[in-house]
This record gives C-alpha cells, sequence and structure tokens, in this order.
C-alpha cells in the first residue's frame, strides 16, 4: 500500500493557509492505462467551493479505493461531487434538492471537474454551480457543452450513478434492500448486463404491455360479439314470432277474400238444391191429394156399424171400476200380513244374535279372570315391600334432617357474614372492572396508533399455546409505572419503537412469530429477544444514596414494574437501572453533577440530559431535552392490588362452590330415594289393583249368566204368531178371487169393442194423410219462399266478392291474378265452416303475438350486420395478436437465456461469499407468472443462524447489519461481472457487528483487488484493527477539524516517523 497516497483538503473556515493541492502523483499514467484504469473509470475529482471543501483534488486508484476520515470530515462530500459531476439527479444523494444547496455556505457559486479514463483520450467534465438562480454551467474537455451531452458521454462509458446497484451513497444504503424484486432485477441489468438485455427487457415490457392490450380488446370485442349474438339471439324468438304474425295476418286476408266467394258459392248451390226440392214436392203434394180419396170412403163405412157397441160399452164402464177398487185393496191387505211375518221372523233373528253374543262374552270375561288370577299368584310369591318402603322413609327423614342442619348452619353464618360479603365482594368486582377499564384504556390507545401490532396481539393471544417460551405483549401494555408522574422518564428514555414490541424469551419462537405475523400477514411490527442471563437484578454503578445530595431520588428501573424478561431486556439494552431519577435541585447544581458523577445520562424535574466525552480532545460535552408528556404509560394499574383482589374473589367463589357442591350432593341422595321409594310403591300398588280387576271382572261375569235368554220358548212363541197371520191371508185371498170371477164378464162385453179399431186405425190413417198433405203444402211454400230468398242473396254476395276482390261488373269467377299471387289462396278450404274456423284460429294466433313492432326487426337486421363487421375487425386484431406473440417469444428467447446464465453466476459468487462468511445466501430469479415480463425480480434470501431457514431479504426481517451484509456481497457478487466502469459504496459497514464487518471487508478486498474488476469506492467512518490489505488498494484519508495541521505545516515524513515509533513501543 502507498502510504503517501493521501489527499490534502484546506478549509477557510478552519484553517488560515491557501488551497493546495495533492502532493504525490497516482500510481498510475495519465491516461490510466499503466495503472490497469478500464473504460470510465474516474482519474481525478477536482472541487472547488464545494459543501465542506475550499479547493480539493482526489486522485483514486484504478481499484479498491478505501476513503477513510471521521464523521463531519467530507467523505460523503466525494460522493456527491461524483453524482453531480457526472450529471446525476440531486434526488439520487437523498440531500438537498436543489443543486445551489450543494455550494459551499457564503460563496456564489462552486465546481466539480472530473476526469474519466478514455482509450481514446481522457474526458475531463467540468460542472459550475450557480447558487442565485439554481442553474449549472457544463464543459466537454474545457469546452462548453449542454447537460444532455454530457448525459449521453456518460452513458457511451456505461456510467449510471441512479443505480443503486452501482451508486449507492450513504442516505440510500437502506432502501437498497428495500428495492422490489423489479427494481433489482433493472438495476442488475443495467448495471451488468449486456446493453442489449435491459432493451430487450424493455420490449418485452411493451410487446407484453400491447399484448395485453390486444388481448383486453379482443376479449372486449369478442364479448360484445357475444353479447350482440345473444341479444339478437334472445331478440331472434321476437323477429320470427313477428313474421310468423305477419304470416298469419297474410293468410288472415287472403282468407277475408275468399270467404264471400265461397258464401256465393255456398248460396248458390243452396239455391239450386232448393229448386229442385221445390219440384218434387209439388209433384208429392199431387199425389197425396190422389191418395187420400179411398180412405174416407172406409171411414164413413165403419162409423155406421159402430154406434150400438160405444152404447154398450158405456153401461159396463161403472161396473169395471168397482171391481177393480177392491181387488186393489185386497192385494195392499195381503202385501201387509206378508210384511207382519217378515217383522217376527227379524225379531227372533235378534233375540238368537243377543243370545250368541252373551255366550261370546262371558268365555272372553272367563279367559281374563284366568289371566289375572295366575299374574296375581306370581305376585304372591315375591316378599313384601312394606318394610323396605319403611326403610327408604327413614333414610329420607334422615336426609331432611342433614339438608335442614346445613339450611340453618347457611342461614346462621350468612345472618352475621351476608351484608359483610355483600358490600366487600362488591366493591371488590367494581375495583376489578376498574383495573379492567384501564387495560382497555391502554390497549385502545395501542389500536388508535400502533394498527397492526394490535392485530398482532390479537393473534398472540389466540394462538399463546404455539410457543415454548414466555411471550409477553408489546412493553407499553405489561410496564407498569408505579406513580403516572414518573411515566414521561420512562417515555423519554425507551424508544417508540421498543415500547411497541412484543418480547420474547426463545430465539425460535419470536422466529416463528416473525414468520406469521410479517411474512404471512404483511404487518409491520416489532420484536426483541431478552437476554439469556437475566439482568434484572443488576445493581447499579453506584449506590443510589451517594446520589441523594444531588438531588436524585430513584433510579428508572424502581419507578416502574415489568415481567422478569422485560425488565431484563431494559436493563440490558437502556441500563434502566444505571439512569438516575432527579429534582429541580438537580437542575440547579446541573454543572457540578456532570462534572463530578460522569454519568452518561441523567434526568431531572423536566429534562433529559446526556453527557459524552471527545476522544479527540478528552473534554466533557452535554446536551439537554426537555421531557414531552406521557402519552402511553398514564394508566397505572397496581399488580399486587389487582392480584390480591382475584385471589379473595376466588376465595369466596370457592367457599360458595363448596357449600353448593354439598348440597347438590344431598338432592342427588334425595332424588335417588325418592325414586326408589315410588319403584316400591308401584310394585305394591300393582297387587292391589289387580285384586280390584279380578274381583270386578267377577261381578260382570255373574251380571251376564243371570241375563240368559230362553230362545225355545221365544221360537214357539213366534211360530204362533206366524201361523194367525197365515189363516188371515187365507180369508183375504178367498175375497180376491171373487172379485176376479166377476171381472169375466167385463172382459166378454169389452170384446165387442173390437170393431172400433178399424175405425181408429182408419181416421188415423185418414188424419195422417191429411196432416202430411198440409206438410207438404207449408213445405212447398216456405221451399218457393226460400228460392226467392236465397236467389236475391246470391245477388248480393256476388257484388260484395266482386268488391273485395276488385273485379269489375259482369264477372262471375275468381280472379286468376289471386292465383297468381299466392298459391296458397286455391289450398284454402273450401267450405265457409271450414273458412270460419281457419279464420278464428289465425286471427286467435295473430292475437297472441303481442308486443311486436317494425322497430325490432329493423334492430335486428341492423345488429346482424353490426355483428358481420365486428367479426372481421376480431379477425384482423387476433391477427395482430398472433404477430405481437411472436415477437414476444423473439424477444424472450434473446432476453430470458441470457438473464438466466447472469443470475446463475450472480448466484454462484454470492452463494460463495456467504459460505466463506459460515452464512447461506442464494439469488434466484423470481416470476409468479412466466408470461408477465414486468413481474420478473431478482430474490435474495439469506440466513445468518443455521438453526433459521433461508428468507427473503425485506427492509423488516433482517436486521440492519444483516441487510448491509447482504447488500454489500450483492455489490461484491456483481464486481466480478465487471461492465460498469467504477462502483461507490457510502458508509455501508456502520451496522454491521465486528466478526460480519471483519469478513466482508476480507471479501470486499479479495474481490475488488482482481484482475479484471473495474474501479471500486468504498467510504468508511473507522476500520478495525488487525485488516488484510492488498498491494492494488489506494488509501485516500480525509481530514478535518479544530486540531488537525494546516496544509502547509502537513509532513508525510514526520507522519510516518511517528507511526512507526507508535508501532516499536
Amino acid at each position: 500500500m502507498d502510504l503517501s497516497q493521501k489527499r490534502k483538503r484546506i478549509s477557510h473556515e478552519l484553517t488560515n493557509s491557501q488551497p493546495s493541492r495533492r502532493v504525490a502523483a497516482p500510481c498510475c499514467s495519465t491516461n490510466g492505462q499503466a495503472g490497469g484504469f478500464v473504460e470510465g473509470s474516474i482519474l481525478r475529482i477536482t472541487m472547488r467551493n464545494f459543501l465542506t471543501y475550499d479547493h480539493s483534488e482526489v486522485s483514486p486508484g484504478p481499484k479498491l479505493n478505501m476513503i477513510v476520515g471521521a464523521n463531519g470530515t467530507g467523505k460523503s462530500s466525494i460522493v456527491c461531487a461524483i453524482c453531480l459531476g457526472l450529471a446525476g439527479k440531486t434526488a439520487v444523494l437523498g440531500r438537498g434538492d436543489k443543486v445551489g444547496l450543494y455550494v459551499k455556505r457564503g460563496c456564489s457559486k462552486g465546481s466539480v471537474e472530473i476526469e474519466l479514463y478514455r482509450a481514446s483520450g481522457n474526458l475531463i467534465i467540468t460542472r459550475e454551480i450557480q447558487v442565485e438562480n439554481n442553474q449549472s454551467t457544463w464543459m466537454l474537455n474545457k469546452k462548453h457543452s449542454s447537460q444532455r451531452a454530457v448525459e449521453e458521454a456518460v452513458k457511451e462509458l456505461h456510467i449510471q450513478v441512479g443505480n443503486l446497484c452501482q451508486f449507492l451513497p450513504q442516505e440510500k444504503v437502506g432502501e437498497f434492500a428495500k428495492m422490489s424484486k423489479i427494481e433489482l432485477l433493472e438495476a442488475t441489468e443495467k448495471s451488468v448486463g449486456p446493453p442489449e438485455m435491459y432493451e430487450f427487457h424493455c420490449e418485452l415490457k411493451t410487446f407484453r404491455s400491447k399484448e395485453r392490450d390486444l388481448e383486453n380488446v379482443c376479449k372486449e370485442k369478442a364479448n360484445f360479439l357475444e353479447k350482440a349474438r345473444q341479444r339478437n339471439e334472445r331478440n331472434k324468438l321476437d323477429v320470427e314470432r313477428y313474421y310468423m304474425k305477419k304470416r298469419h295476418l297474410d293468410r288472415i286476408q287472403m282468407l277475408e277474400k275468399k270467404k264471400p266467394w265461397v258464401e256465393y258459392e255456398t248460396a248458390r248451390k243452396e239455391l239450386e238444391g232448393v229448386k229442385k226440392e221445390r219440384e218434387e214436392m209439388k209433384k208429392k203434394l199431387k199425389s197425396l191429394k190422389e191418395a187420400q180419396e179411398p180412405l174416407l170412403r172406409k171411414i164413413r163405412s165403419v162409423e155406421s156399424q159402430l154406434q150400438p157397441i160405444e152404447q154398450q160399452m158405456k153401461e159396463l164402464t161403472a161396473g169395471i171400476r168397482d171391481a177393480s177398487q177392491k181387488c186393489k185393496q185386497k192385494h195392499d191387505q195381503l202385501e201387509y200380513r206378508n210384511k207382519e211375518v217378515d217383522d217376527i221372523r227379524q225379531d227372533l233373528s235378534l233375540k238368537q244374535t243377543e243370545e250368541a253374543d252373551r255366550q261370546k262374552r262371558i268365555g272372553h270375561t272367563q279367559l281374563m279372570i284366568k289371566d289375572l288370577q295366575k299374574e296375581l299368584q306370581n305376585m304372591g310369591s315375591m316378599e313384601d315391600v312394606t318394610p323396605q318402603i319403611e326403610a327408604v322413609n327413614a333414610d329420607l327423614r334422615k336426609i331432611q334432617e342433614e339438608k335442614a342442619k346445613l339450611e340453618g348452619e347457611i342461614i346462621d353464618s350468612r345472618k352475621n357474614r351476608d351484608a359483610l360479603e355483600k358490600s366487600q365482594n362488591q366493591c371488590l368486582r367494581n375495583r376489578q372492572r376498574s383495573l379492567d377499564d384501564m387495560m382497555k384504556v391502554k390497549e385502545d390507545k395501542l389500536r388508535n396508533r400502533f394498527r397492526d401490532t394490535y392485530t398482532a396481539l390479537k393473534w398472540l393471544r389466540d394462538n399463546r399455546d404455539r410457543f415454548e417460551g414466555n411471550v409477553y405483549e408489546p412493553m407499553m401494555l405489561v410496564i407498569n409505572v408505579r406513580d403516572t408522574r414518573h411515566a414521561k422518564y420512562i417515555e423519554s428514555h425507551i424508544p417508540l419503537n421498543d415500547l411497541r414490541a412484543f418480547v420474547f424469551q426463545r430465539q425460535e419462537d419470536m422466529e416463528k412469530f416473525m414468520t406469521e405475523v410479517r411474512d404471512t400477514q404483511r404487518l409491520r411490527v416489532n420484536t426483541v429477544i431478552a437476554p439469556e442471563e437475566s439482568c434484572s437484578k443488576r445493581p447499579p454503578s453506584r449506590p443510589l444514596e451517594t446520589l441523594k445530595p444531588y438531588g436524585f431520588f430513584s433510579y428508572l428501573r424502581e419507578l416502574f414494574d415489568a415481567p422478569e424478561e422485560v425488565m431484563s431486556y431494559l436493563c440490558y439494552q437502556y441500563k434502566v437501572n444505571d439512569v438516575p431519577v432527579g429534582t429541580e435541585k438537580t437542575k440547579s447544581m446541573i454543572e457540578m453533577v456532570i462534572r463530578e458523577l460522569q454519568m452518561r445520562m441523567i434526568y431531572t424535574a423536566e429534562e433529559k440530559y446526556t453527557v459524552k466525552k471527545s476522544n479527540y480532545s478528552s473534554n466533557v460535552v452535554s446536551s439537554n431535552s426537555a421531557l414531552r408528556p406521557s402519552q402511553f404509560l398514564t394508566t397505572t394499574i397496581d399488580a399486587d392490588e389487582r392480584s390480591q383482589l382475584e385471589e379473595q374473589l376466588r376465595s369466596i367463589d370457592q367457599r360458595m362452590a363448596a357449600i353448593r357442591e354439598q348440597q347438590a350432593k344431598l338432592d342427588r341422595r334425595d332424588n335417588e330415594l325418592r325414586a326408589n321409594k315410588k319403584k316400591l310403591s308401584e310394585l305394591k300398588g300393582k297387587k292391589r289393583q289387580l285384586e280390584q280387576k279380578i274381583s270386578t271382572k267377577q261381578d260382570s261375569l255373574r251380571q251376564m249368566q243371570q241375563n240368559k235368554i230362553n230362545l225355545q220358548a221365544i221360537e214357539e212363541e213366534t211360530n204362533a204368531k206366524i201361523a194367525a197371520v197365515n189363516n188371515k191371508k187365507v180369508a183375504i185371498m178367498e175375497e180376491y178371487l171373487g172379485h176376479i170371477l166377476s171381472m169375466d164378464k167385463v172382459y166378454l162385453a169389452l170384446q165387442s169393442a173390437g170393431l172400433s179399431a178399424e175405425k181408429t186405425k182408419l181416421e188415423t190413417d185418414c188424419r195422417d194423410s191429411s196432416a202430411e198433405l198440409k206438410r207438404a203444402e207449408v213445405v212447398y211454400t216456405k221451399l218457393d219462399q226460400a228460392k226467392n230468398n236465397l236467389l236475391a242473396t246470391c245477388k248480393t254476395l256476388m257484388r260484395r266478392a266482386s268488391e273485395i276482390c276488385n273485379m269489375t261488373p259482369g264477372e262471375t269467377a275468381v280472379p286468376e291474378e289471386l292465383h297468381a299471387v299466392s298459391s296458397a289462396f286455391s289450398q284454402l278450404p273450401d267450405t265457409l265452416d271450414e273458412i270460419d274456423a281457419m279464420l278464428n284460429e289465425e286471427k286467435t294466433r295473430a292475437e297472441c303475438f303481442t308486443g311486436l313492432s317494425d322497430a325490432v326487426v329493423e334492430e335486428y337486421n341492423r345488429r346482424e350486420r353490426e355483428i358481420q363487421n365486428m367479426e372481421k375487425e376480431l379477425d384482423d386484431k387476433t391477427n395482430a395478436l398472433r404477430t405481437y406473440r411472436q415477437n414476444i417469444a423473439e424477444a424472450k428467447e434473446c432476453w430470458l437465456n441470457p438473464l438466466k446464465l447472469l443470475v446463475e453466476q450472480i448466484n454462484e459468487r454470492f452463494s460463495d461469499f456467504f459460505r466463506s462468511m459460515q452464512c447461506a445466501g442464494e439469488v434466484d430469479l423470481h416470476s409468479e407468472n412466466e408470461e408477465e415480463y414486468d413481474k420478473y425480480g431478482i430474490r435474495i434470501r439469506v440466513k445468518f443462524r443455521s438453526s433459521t431457514e433461508l428468507h427473503e431479504l425485506t427492509p423488516h426481517h433482517q436486521s440492519g447489519g444483516e441487510r448491509s451484509v447482504s447488500t454489500m456481497l450483492y455489490l461484491m457478487a456483481l464486481q466480478e461481472l465487471n461492465r460498469c466502469p467504477f462502483r461507490v459504496v457510502d458508509e455501508i459497514n456502520q451496522g454491521m457487528d465486528p466478526v460480519n464487518e471483519r469478513r466482508v471487508f476480507d471479501i470486499v478486498v479479495r474481490t475488488a483487488c482482481g484482475v479484471n474488476t473495474s474501479q471500486y469506492f468504498f467510504i468508511t467512518p473507522k476500520l478495525l484493527q488487525n485488516l488484510q490489505y492488498a498491494e492494488q488498494m489506494t488509501i485516500l484519508c480525509v481530514h478535518n477539524g479544530p486540531y488537525m495541521l494546516p496544509p502547509n505545516k502537513w509532513s508525510e515524513k514526520a507522519f510516518i516517523r511517528c507511526a512507526t515509533r507508535r508501532q516499536i513501543s
């Protein structure tokens, strides 16, 4: 290492010396070829009136450049000069947003000049910044130029100061871990990928975006086309119904035209028929008149013979009527006697049925008595249950006495304690509710301020059984300040992030919790782990008695209560056991307190004092800040009081439960005895019930046996009654026969009336003939009248048919044009009934088609034309989509395969670096969907402990040191894939522990000083001792401060001699 390569700068604010340049030249030639500079490497950085510098020139080496200096000396100013001098944006630096803010205070302008190595001749870029108008003047190789030209020149050298993979300023270190996988992929492509890789990626994203647009357009058009088809399909039925209705209306019109012709033809045919019937009726009327004359002559001959016979019939009519009346009376009497015999026989049948039922009931009752006697006999063999019932009654009386005694004891004790226990119990419960309300207030504050923490708290309460060790809720809930006036000290001392943090006893429990809450539920929560060795009882550095003279009354630890692990963490992390709290007296003598006690942190009544000792001058520097009012710990809960109240309530509940349990046992025994008594009583009552049933059935049997019916006597009585009725029937029959014999004379007299039959027949025939003749005359008249009417009707129908069919006068046949219009006219029915039926049917069907209009049909036809046009457009868009997909496939092949190879190379180096640190890490290409090119990203997964799994690098899961190590090693993995001329990393080792910092430093030296690597700038305020350095390294020391030598008095030889003496001593 060349110790002579030191950077000298002057500051008019700190020294009175003049500006000076570097004393030693760089270890390379002017063009950099001999020193191994790559195209675009920085050869020189010159700053004038820039941030902390008046005038300074930095000449870095071609490999690893370590820029070392204390905080505030101006290391990051060099980083800002590189960024702004190479046309970078102020947003990259994360400082001021205006470029004028980077000019040294009090100056009107400042400048940065950067010389870059280029094989064709070095490139010198000069930027002069004006404070007044916040503008910049650019020069390329000492010639005025534009910012756009500078940006193009920088781009040609593959310099990307806006890429965090190449240029990582101090304020952006934390943002590297916050970069999404997509952003990290793009930064990596720009940094180490071939130039066309990022272009192909952009083309793929553009193509995919257009493909999605085309897919959406095709999908929308397809959906619109489908909806149009569906609408037309829905309207298709209406259109079909419209045309169907039109066909019905056309047929109705044809039927209405044909109907008058059918009516005319029907009337004409009817007229011809009436004419024919009229002629036939005229002939028939003539023949009827000729046939009636012989009948009249016969009737006159028969009338002369019937006159004497009619006189005899009048005389015999009265005798016939009397004989018929008497026969009817005798017949009725005979029927009455027959009915009387049937009634007698029915009474006998009823008595026989009644006796059979009685015998059946007697047999059934006897069987029941035998069964009951058998059951009673079986029960007789059982022992008497009366002694058992008496024993149960005795036990019941004993239990009742015990219950009464217990009730008496309870009543006696309650008389003395009821009032006291009631008031005490109510007081205890009110106090417990008050404590619960206080806890709820603290939880409400947590929910309102930290919603994610409250959500995680609810999950923890539901899943506490999943953890093996102790897990404590956020500290603001478990910390209980003994006096609310002291809450401000606790909140001022413990950061808010720890107040809302969960405390874990075991590391694996914390990792399990974070995996669920952070990774799965995506909640932003904080967790801490308690020290393995408890620090909660650690004594303070000095007794409190020695501090009381200065106004101190307590240490922070004694002002609040907390669980063992929580208190141990606070003592270990924030030294609450060694931070005293004072009063106004302490504030009044604060200078003496700081000087004599030399404590790092103290509290007065209203202020917090922090005391530091300078590492350079040993001077003591103190700062103070006012205490803010407490927000979260103002609610105080006396934990001892709460546990004591809960214990008293449990004691009362246990005492009452014991009494209730004893009563329940007595009640169960009482119920068992009563059930046994009921069973025995039922057994005893069943025997009495059986005896009563047997007695009842025997009484019923005796009653039935006494009600015996004498069927023999009843049968004899019935036969006697039937014989008497039969005798009466014989007398009636004799009288009936006498009347029948007297009617024979009447029959003989009536035989003389036969002669009148012929007369009647002749008269009937004559009347029929006359009636037929009259009917024939009436029919003839009607036919003649119908002929005249039909003739007039035919003329009327002919005129009407001619008018409907627009015929000329004189035409008598259906026009030929109707047949030419439609063959349907000839196919229509030829009868009026069929036409009326069809007409009614067609009208009915046409009336069924309601709600139809011409607009529906027009809309349907218009949409059909639109569907055809959309189908053509959809085909065009589909062809365009196919073309885009072909372009995507070609671009994907040119992009994805080289990208996978690049990521594999990065992963190989990244994994090797982690293995060398006895950790594990991997880099892979991540994509949820292979076709979504804007979703591709680089995923970094790491693990720093062997007991854990690989976790993705996020701003929340890993600690700050772990994120710094991961970031640094990823950048080193990119170093050997050199495409950018230099990389800048500013103070990335600040959060690392010494072990990891040493390991990372070794990797940086080994990688950045390799053969084919580019220039590397590593800025750090401090370095560990006994690090391994390489000859290719260049160390640039930045000096600043009130005790440094002026530049004109600096001597490198004297510095080397002093350093050598220290090593020897």
